[in-house]
């Protein structure tokens, strides 16, 4: 499967017990012909751990016994010829606390491109409290917007502003006020609505917020609108989200394709300054739309909560994008 046979290595162990300490990963492997899925399963555990191409005498200069990862379960997926689950265990002491950067600099940043697999998803993962408890995690979360928005018994119902692109600061105001007046109970930017020459950042925000003011006035309920602090650099991204609490909202969004170090940042702002973060999940699809290669939204879910964003955009039930009812 590579240079060097890593089940004979140390990183497949069949007879591994999990500790509950343990940071566990679940990746569906495609070996290339003629590798044996064991090995290919020990080379992902070694290649997102301690492993490289060849052997070498640094090794001994560490505890590699307590550092490799152990591949420790491999099941052929239901219905396929080629696919397996490979169950993977790390060391805990792998991971920076408190760093989603670093988690997934291991667990998915070189290992993708191993030439043991010819396609490798991973499919979920289960943290331990000692890590986990690293992370803020989100502020909020749907009570704390309930009770700001001060709407229970039933589903809090929001839409997306369209067109997304090209209407003036004035008519997305407009839309916005329309849109809360009718019903619903928030709008939301679109993801790739930042601050273009025909519309900038501070218009739209004015805009949005005279909307939510107006429609609740006119509704006698409590409305709101995230608005996408998303930018070039972090600096932009806190200077447009002081703006938007200086101006009344409660709620910011902010795109993944910004980052996950990005996104923590975001994340601590708000829990700072008593806001709720929203999540878009710009470029989700990219590695979540196949089904044997990538990462499943359900790790992405779980690495955004621990970064501390309050909701995720999941998609749609119906319409057009991908997924089933």
């Amino acid at each position: 499967s590579g240079v060097i046979p890593y089940a004979k290595m140390g990183y497949w162990d069949a007879s591994y017990a999990v500790k509950t300490t343990d940071v566990l990963a679940l990746f569906r492997i495609t070996p290339q012909p003629g590798v044996d899925p064991v090995e290919a399963a020990a080379a992902v555990a070694g290649e997102s751990s301690t492993a490289t191409w060849t052997v070498v005498w640094t090794d001994l200069l560490t505890a590699c016994d307590r550092y490799r990862a152990k591949a420790y379960r491999v099941d052929p997926v239901p219905n396929t010829t080629d696919q397996f689950f490979a169950f993977v265990a790390y060391e805990c002491d792998l991971f920076e606390e408190g760093s989603l950067a670093n988690l997934t600099a291991s667990i998915i940043g070189n290992v993708f491109g191993f030439k043991a697999i010819s396609a490798l998803r991973l499919e979920d993962m289960r943290i331990p409290h000692s890590y986990l408890k690293t992370f803020q995690g989100p502020a909020t979360g749907i009570i704390v917007e309930r009770e700001r928005l001060n709407k229970y018994g039933a589903p809090l119902l929001g839409a997306t502003v369209k067109p997304k692109l090209g209407l003036s600061g004035k008519n997305y105001g407009r839309v916005v006020y329309e849109g809360l007046k009718g019903g619903l109970d928030f709008l939301k930017d679109d993801e790739n609505i930042n601050s273009q020459p025909f519309m900038r950042w501070r218009e739209r925000f004015l805009y949005c917020m005279e909307g939510i003011n107006r429609a609740a006035a006119a509704t006698g309920e409590v409305k709101g609108s995230y608005l996408n602090i998303t930018a070039g650099t972090m600096e932009e991204v806190y200077k447009r989200a002081e703006y938007a609490k200086a101006v009344g909202s409660i709620v910011v969004m902010i795109d993944l394709v910004m980052g996950y170090t990005a996104i923590q940042s975001a994340a601590i702002w708000s829990r700072d300054n008593d806001m709720l973060l929203h999540l878009h999940r710009a470029g989700n699809s990219t590695y979540a739309r196949q089904k044997n290669h990538g990462i499943n939204f359900r790790v992405i879910c779980k690495w955004m909560r621990m970064s501390g964003v309050d909701h995720i955009h999941a998609g749609t039930v119906v319409g057009k994008l991908e997924g089933d009812p």
